[in-house]
C-alpha cells in the first residue's frame, strides 16, 4: 500500500523541491498527482478538490514527458465535465487539445467507431439516435411486428432494450420464459435488424458496439492497450458494469488506470451504477495505490460531522473521514412542522431573513426526495414573492403528466377546448393517428363547431370506432365524476383516463405517478380554501404555472432534487421532508442496499452546504388527497444531537407524535394507550398516541414496521389478545 509520507519526509532537507504545478496542492493532493505509472484508486471525498487533483494529474503527465497527448486517455460522463477539464488543462500548459482523447464514454466510443466502422459493421457516416429518435424507431418496430402499443408500451421498451444493452446483452443472449418475455425479445431483435439496416445507433449501442469491437479484434485491441499508457477515470462510482469491461479492455499490461470517486456518493443505481466497481477494480488490478482526499474545501465543521457521522452507519464502504481547517460554525437547524403546509411557510420565512441578511438568493437551494413535493414549495415562493428557478427539471405544472392531466380536466370543464383535446386525443394511446386529427380539425373548421362537436359527428371506419371510444371515455369521465368532491374528481380522472397506469410503465414512472398524485392534493388544498369548483382550480393551476419562475439572469432561489444537486454547492441548504417513507424512501426500507444508496443520497445532500445547513420534516403530509402521518426519518436520528439546534421541540426527537393538546383521555374509539393491536397489512403492534378524539388518529407502533400514524375509521384495527 502506498503511503503518503514516503513522499514528504518531516525533515526538510530531504523534502524534494515541488513541481510547480504541485506546489499549491495539499500533502495527499501532490502525492496523488505525481503517483508513479501504476494502477492507483484516489477516493475523493465530497469538496476536497477532486476535478483539480484530476486535471493536474494529466497536466503533470504531459509537462514532465511521462506520455504523450495521443497516449491518453481521459473520460467522464457529461460533455460539461468534459470540456471543464480540458480548460482547465490547457490553462496549466500550453497544448493542442485536439490530439487529446478526453470526453464522456459516449463520446470516445463514437470516436472509436468512426476510425474502425467497417471493422465495426457500421457505416461511415452511421447516425445517432437521441432518446426520442429511438423511442420513434421502437414504434415502427412495433408497427412492423404488428403488436399493440397499449400492451407493449414503446417507452417500456426502451428500457428494456436500453437495459439489456448496458448490461453487454444482446436479443439473442436473453432469455424468453413466457409470451410476453419472448415478444419482448423478438421486439429487440427486429430493433437491432431495423437499425443495422438503416445504419443508426442508440446511445447504448455506441458503448456496446465499441466494447465489442475490442473484445473480437484481438489486433485492434493490442493497439489501443499499447497507445493509451494513462487512462483516467472521472466519478468511477458512477460506472455500470459495461463501462468497466470496456476500460478492461482499454488497459493493457503497460497500461495505468487512475480512478478517482467517492464510494460514498454512489447514487445513481437506478441508472445501471455500479459501486461495487471500486472494489472489484482494486482486486482486478491488484491496486497498491489508493489516496484518500479528506480535506474539504468547502462547508464548516459541524456540516461535515454530520456527514461523517451519517455515513459512517453504512457497511459497505471504502471509508474515509471528511475534515476542515475550518471553524464548527453554525449549528445545524432543525425544524419540525406540524404539516407540509407549515413546513413550506417555514421556508419562505427563513429564506426571506436571508435575504435580508445580505445572503443572494442564488445562493440558496431547497432540496427535495421527490419532484411532488415541489408544488406546495413552489405555491409558498409565489405567494410571498420570491422568485424561484427549478434546477435540472421543470416547474410542477410544467411537468408532461401534469399538463396532460389538466388538460383531461379541461375537456371536462368545457368541451370547447380545442388545445386540451388535440393534447389527450390520442394519450394514452388509443389508435387515433395524425390524419385522423386532421380530418377531425378540417370537419370543425368546415362547420365553424369545435374539434368536440366534430369528433362526435362519428364516421365509418377503424379510426372512426377510436374516436368513439375516446368521446365515450370523456363522458364517462363527466358522469362518473359529477357531484364528487374536488380531490376524488381529480383521483377518479387518473384511473379513469388511464394515465396512471400508463405512467406506471414509464422508465420515470414513480415519479410522474407522484406529480399525478400531488395534483390530487393540490385539489384537496384548493377545497379547504372554500372552493370546490372544478373551473376555478383549473384558473387557479393556470395562475400557479404562470411566469413566476425567475428571469434569465435574475438571481433565485435554487429549488432541485438531491440527485440533481450532486455537484454542486450553495452558502444555505434547505433539506426538507425528513420522513420515514419519504427519505429515505418507501422502497428502500426493506432493501438493506436501497437503504444504503438513500443514505449515500442524504450525505451528498449534506455536503452540498458550506454555512447554513437547516433539516424540516413534517408531521403530517398530504399524500392521494388525505392526510397521512409519519415518523422522523432515520438519518435525522443518526446525527448527533451536539449538532442540532431544534428551533422547535414541539415533538420527541426520537417519536414523532401528536402535539400533546391534541391528545385526549377518553379517546372515544376503544383504542387506549398500551393496548396490543392487530394491522391487517402491518400486523401486531402497540397503541402509543392518539388525538381528535373517536373519529381522529391513531399512532400504533408495530413491531416489524414501526411506529405509524393511522386515522381511526379506516385503520381496520382489532384488539389483539394474548399478543405481547
Amino acid at each position: 500500500m502506498f503511503f503518503v509520507q514516503s513522499f514528504y519526509s518531516n525533515d526538510p532537507t530531504r523534502r524534494p523541491m515541488p513541481h510547480p504545478l504541485t506546489q499549491y496542492l495539499n500533502p495527499q493532493q501532490a502525492a496523488a498527482v505525481e503517483l508513479p505509472d501504476e494502477h492507483a484508486l484516489i477516493l475523493a471525498g465530497a469538496g476536497s478538490g477532486k476535478t483539480r487533483v484530476l486535471t493536474t494529474r494529466i497536466a503533470w503527465l504531459l509537462s514532465t514527458g511521462r506520455v504523450s497527448p495521443a497516449g491518453l486517455l481521459a473520460v467522464t460522463f457529461t460533455n460539461k465535465a468534459a470540456k471543464e477539464m480540458l480548460a482547465r488543462i490547457t490553462a496549466m500548459m500550453p497544448l493542442n487539445p485536439r490530439g487529446l482523447w478526453i470526453g464522456t464514454f459516449h463520446g470516445l466510443c463514437n470516436r472509436m467507431l468512426r476510425l474502425h466502422h467497417r471493422d465495426a459493421g457500421l457505416p461511415a457516416t452511421f447516425t445517432i439516435l437521441d432518446s426520442q429518435d429511438q423511442l420513434a424507431a421502437i414504434k415502427r418496430t412495433l408497427k412492423t411486428l404488428n403488436l399493440d402499443e397499449e400492451r407493449y408500451p414503446p417507452r417500456t421498451v426502451q428500457h428494456y432494450i436500453n437495459g439489456h444493452k448496458e448490461n453487454g446483452r444482446r436479443a439473442a443472449d436473453v432469455d424468453g420464459w413466457d409470451d410476453y418475455s419472448r415478444h419482448l425479445k423478438q421486439i429487440y431483435a427486429e430493433y437491432e435488424a431495423q437499425c443495422r439496416r438503416e445504419g443508426v445507433a442508440d446511445f447504448a449501442e455506441l458503448l456496446l458496439a465499441c466494447y465489442e469491437l475490442l473484445l473480437r479484434n484481438e489486433a485492434l485491441r493490442t493497439h489501443y492497450q499499447h497507445r493509451f499508457k494513462h487512462v483516467l477515470v472521472d466519478e468511477f462510482q458512477d460506472t455500470n458494469r459495461l463501462q468497466y469491461a470496456w476500460l478492461k479492455l482499454l488497459t493493457g499490461p503497460q497500461s495505468a488506470l487512475f480512478a478517482v470517486g467517492d464510494d460514498d456518493q454512489s447514487i445513481y443505481a437506478f441508472r445501471g451504477a455500479n459501486v461495487g466497481n471500486m472494489q472489484d477494480f482494486q482486486h482486478d488490478y491488484a491496486v497498491r495505490h489508493v489516496i484518500r482526499l479528506e480535506q474539504n474545501y468547502r462547508s464548516h465543521g459541524n456540516i461535515l460531522d454530520a456527514a461523517n457521522a451519517v455515513i459512517a452507519n453504512n457497511r459497505e464502504r471504502l471509508g474515509k473521514q471528511l475534515w476542515t481547517e475550518e471553524s464548527g460554525g453554525e449549528p445545524i437547524r432543525v425544524f419540525e412542522a406540524s404539516s407540509d403546509y407549515e413546513e413550506a411557510d417555514f421556508l419562505v420565512d427563513e429564506i426571506g431573513q436571508l435575504k435580508r441578511d445580505g445572503i443572494e438568493p442564488g445562493d440558496v437551494a431547497i432540496l427535495y426526495r421527490s419532484n411532488a413535493q415541489s408544488r406546495l414549495i413552489e405555491h409558498a415562493l409565489v405567494q410571498a414573492g420570491l422568485p424561484y428557478r427549478v434546477y435540472g427539471g421543470l416547474r410542477f405544472y410544467e411537468r408532461q403528466e401534469v399538463k396532460h392531466a389538466l388538460a383531461y380536466l379541461r375537456l371536462m370543464a368545457n368541451q370547447d377546448d380545442d388545445n386540451a383535446l388535440l393534447r389527450i386525443i390520442n394519450f394514452p394511446t388509443r389508435g387515433i393517428g395524425n390524419r385522423t386529427v386532421e380530418t377531425i380539425v378540417e370537419t370543425a373548421r368546415a362547420t365553424g363547431t369545435s374539434l368536440w362537436l366534430a369528433a362526435c359527428s362519428g364516421g365509418a371506419g377503424r379510426s372512426a370506432a377510436a374516436v368513439g371510444r375516446f368521446v365515450q371515455l370523456m363522458e364517462t369521465l363527466r358522469q362518473q365524476t359529477e357531484g364528487l368532491p374536488l380531490p376524488e374528481v381529480v383521483d377518479a380522472m387518473l384511473d379513469l383516463s388511464g394515465l396512471r397506469e400508463h405512467y406506471r410503465n414509464d422508465k420515470e414512472g414513480e415519479e410522474r405517478v407522484a406529480n399525478l398524485d400531488e395534483l390530487v392534493n393540490a385539489a384537496a388544498g384548493f377545497v379547504t380554501e372554500d372552493e370546490n369548483d372544478l373551473a376555478a382550480f383549473l384558473a387557479n393551476a393556470s395562475l400557479e404555472g404562470g411566469e413566476h419562475e425567475a428571469r434569465p439572469g435574475e438571481t433565485a432561489v435554487q429549488m432541485m432534487t438531491v440527485h440533481a444537486a450532486k455537484g454542486l454547492e450553495f452558502h444555505s441548504v434547505f433539506l426538507t421532508g425528513l420522513e420515514e417513507g419519504l427519505f429515505p424512501h418507501e422502497n428502500s426500507l426493506a432493501d438493506p442496499k436501497g437503504l444504503e444508496e438513500e443514505r449515500r443520497l442524504m450525505y451528498v445532500a449534506i455536503t452540498r452546504a458550506r454555512r447554513r445547513l437547516y433539516l424540516s420534516l413534517a408531521q403530517s403530509r398530504m399524500l392521494h388527497g388525505q392526510t397521512r402521518y409519519s415518523v422522523a426519518s432515520r438519518f435525522l436520528d443518526e446525527i448527533p444531537e451536539t449538532l442540532l439546534k431544534y428551533l422547535n421541540r414541539g415533538y420527541a426527537p426520537q417519536s414523532f407524535g401528536a402535539p400533546a393538546a391534541a391528545r385526549q383521555a377518553d379517546p372515544g374509539h376503544g383504542l387506549k394507550l398500551g393496548m396490543n393491536v392487530r394491522h391487517p397489512k402491518f400486523g401486531i403492534g402497540v397503541v402509543t398516541d392518539h388525538e381528535g378524539g373517536a373519529t381522529g388518529n391513531v399512532q400504533v407502533n408495530f413491531r416489524d414496521h414501526g411506529p405509524k400514524w393511522l386515522a381511526v375509521a379506516y385503520a381496520k384495527l382489532e384488539p389483539a389478545t394474548g399478543e405481547s
